[in-house]
């Protein structure tokens, strides 16, 4: 779904209040499930680190600089897909707010 509101938003034409939404939600859902998996890394590389278990430890940080890194492109991806089309072809106030928001 990201890809395809990417598309849309690529036009370069104001978005209506629904595809604003839908955006909205699609990279509110893709980044919402990394925040949730960096969670539970970072949960149990304590875990690990309280036992010691020192080989486990460079895999899980690894995993968990790849969802990091992940995070890090998904939003570095809206924010140039809202400063080259979405912030200049925003016309009206309520637009405006929405993707400053």
């Amino acid at each position: 779904m990201v890809e395809a509101m990417k598309k849309v938003a690529s036009l370069d034409v104001e978005l209506t209040v629904e595809e604003r939404n839908l955006l909205s939600v699609a990279y509110k859902n893709v980044i919402g499930a990394r925040r949730a998996s960096w969670r539970i890394i970072s949960s149990i590389e304590q875990k690990e680190e309280n036992k010691g278990a020192e080989d486990k430890l460079e895999m899980i940080r690894q995993y968990r600089a790849q969802v990091e890194k992940e995070l890090r492109d998904i939003c570095a991806d809206i924010l140039d897909v809202l400063d080259k089309h979405l912030i200049p072809c925003a016309s009206t106030g309520e637009s405006k707010v929405f993707y400053y928001k």
